[in-house]
């Protein structure tokens, strides 16, 4: 019984993360402001890797959880990288 909700749980997480992925998709592209797009490839980062994080639970892997150590690494360098770019028009001083 433990496994049946278990799995159903992973079912739900990563259909609601693929909501949240399409979601962020459409505002990236259709953002009205640079910061908007910003923040929804922040996002957009953060829910892959979730999906990940979702993934290697369901399949008892240690290669996503390494993977999605490397995506929250790429997500905040880009985020810090793109946020300094929009202040000063720089990223490297």
């Amino acid at each position: 019984m433990l496994l049946v909700a278990l799995d159903f749980a992973l079912y739900f997480t990563k259909a609601a993360i693929a909501l949240a992925i399409i979601l962020c998709s459409y505002r990236l592209l259709r953002g009205p402001t640079a910061q908007d797009r910003v923040l929804a490839l922040d996002t957009l980062w953060i829910c892959c890797m979730l999906l990940a994080l979702a993934l290697g639970m369901r399949f008892g892997s240690d290669v996503y959880f390494e993977l999605a150590m490397l995506i929250a690494l790429t997500g905040f360098v880009s985020t810090v990288a793109l946020s300094k770019f929009l202040m000063r028009g720089e990223i490297i001083e």
